[in-house]
Parts: structure tokens; sequence; C-alpha cells
């Protein structure tokens, strides 16, 4: 999970509490742009490994693997 995701469910949670700042719904907003961008990130590089793997190239198919292993968040 990225920093991001938590943030929104923070936010998503107080949202159901109260009515979020104007500064809030701005950061939820920017939360959900993040995300989105991460997912379709993720799609386009899983995609491209399909391909890659289809294709039989593998030497592809690790640089696309190595590219998808950045996306995640480091534990």
């Amino acid at each position: 999970m990225l920093a991001v995701h938590q943030r929104m469910a923070e936010l998503w949670t107080l949202r159901r509490a109260r009515e979020l700042t104007r500064a809030e719904q701005d950061e939820l907003m920017l939360c959900m742009e993040a995300n989105a961008t991460y997912v379709w990130n993720r799609l386009k590089l899983e995609n491209l490994s399909l391909c890659a793997s289809l294709t039989g190239d593998y030497d592809w198919l690790h640089e696309i693997c190595e590219r998808i292993e950045k996306l995640e968040p480091k534990h």
C-alpha cells in the first residue's frame, strides 16, 4: 500500500463523520489523482509484461518486472 492510499482512507473515514475542510477536500483530490496515475501506470506495465511474455521476449519482461517493482513501496 502506498502512503497516498492510507491518507485517502483516512480522509474518506473523516468524511463519513463530518464535512471535510477545504484543505482536506483538496488533499483528497490530490490523493485520488495520485492513485489514478499509479493505477494507470501499473496497468500499462502489466499489459506490457503480458505482451513480452506472449512474444517470448524475456529480457523485456525482466525489464518491465523491475519497473513494476519500483512502483511498489519499500517495507
